[in-house]
């Protein structure tokens, strides 16, 4: 495994690759590397021939009050695991490769809709600093893939519609969210957990579970749903940002048009953000209100 600091050495190694017709799959990171994102790379490595690896903890789509900081930095631990897996490359850039110029000049990419609601509304700027970041790397890298997990699905979903406006010639790969036996979502941020938080926290998983069940036997009353499982949330000692039921496409509503249902959570545990989603798919031969089991 090579590891590249600057975009020049990094560029010029991937030349060479591209020269001998060999496919690039992308996985960007931000490191503190869990089973979930080498589940990426596992994925990154059945797709094309080349794996390339980016850590960095981008500053741009941290709040004032979010944890920078904080944000647990593993570097060794994190190149052992790749370098297990038979990544090829690794990209570390520091700040001052992404943003030469500050942060403040920095040009932003803004996503409409997709990303003012959810998170982008309990987060303000944080995915314009997400689609930010992920478009200079796409450039940098210019994969043939790129491969992201699906616990954030907001973030999946907006990716892929800034590819698809923007034209980028690269197939967006989601996969699945790796979990661990109690169901709670595999993150980085579950090392901030307490012993007794980390106990609670697969009431969040179990929560988006019962209130996916609940839609799929026949229940349509999607704001008493969601009333329901905040209360729960506040029960257990979380703190919820939203529950929401919507249509996987476009995170709004659920209509007669939406095929796929999205439900979506954020809630703080003590100090700690969670997020985590379920999904469920509409039986197309039957009314909307008719649903079929989903993942």
């Amino acid at each position: 495994m090579r590891t590249y600091s600057h975009n020049a050495t990094l560029n010029a190694a991937l030349r060479a690759f591209r020269q001998s017709d060999q496919t690039i799959a992308f996985v960007p990171t931000m490191g503190n590397l869990h089973e979930g994102h080498l589940d990426l790379v596992r994925k990154a490595r059945q797709l094309c021939d080349i794996v390339v690896v980016s850590i960095f903890v981008n500053p741009l789509q941290f709040g004032a009050n979010e944890d920078l900081d904080a944000y647990p930095r593993t570097m060794a631990a994190d190149k052992e695991k790749l370098f297990s897996e038979g990544v090829q490359v690794l990209y570390t850039p520091d700040v001052e490769e992404i943003y030469p110029e500050g942060m403040a000049a920095q040009t932003l990419v803004h996503v409409p809709e997709l990303g003012d609601t959810l998170c982008g509304s309990a987060r303000p700027g944080h995915f314009d600093g997400v689609t930010t970041v992920v478009s200079k790397l796409f450039n940098i890298v210019q994969p043939d893939i790129a491969v992201f997990g699906e616990k954030d699905f907001q973030q999946l979903s907006i990716v892929r519609k800034m590819v698809a406006d923007l034209c980028m010639p690269i197939k967006i790969v989601g996969v699945a969210t790796g979990r661990d036996q109690d169901g709670l979502a595999l993150s980085s941020r579950n090392g901030y957990l307490s012993l007794d938080e980390r106990r609670i926290a697969p009431v969040l998983h179990a929560t988006l579970n019962t209130c996916r069940e609940a839609i799929a036997c026949g229940f349509d009353n999607f704001l008493q749903l969601e009333s329901h499982a905040r209360m729960k949330l506040l029960e257990a000692g979380f703190e919820p940002d939203y529950f929401s039921i919507c249509d996987a496409r476009t995170l709004r509503s659920v209509t007669e048009a939406t095929e796929e249902i999205a439900i979506l959570a954020a809630a703080r545990l003590g100090s700690t953000r969670l997020i985590d989603n379920v999904r469920l798919t509409l039986n197309p031969v039957s009314d909307w209100g008719m649903l079929a089991d989903g993942r």
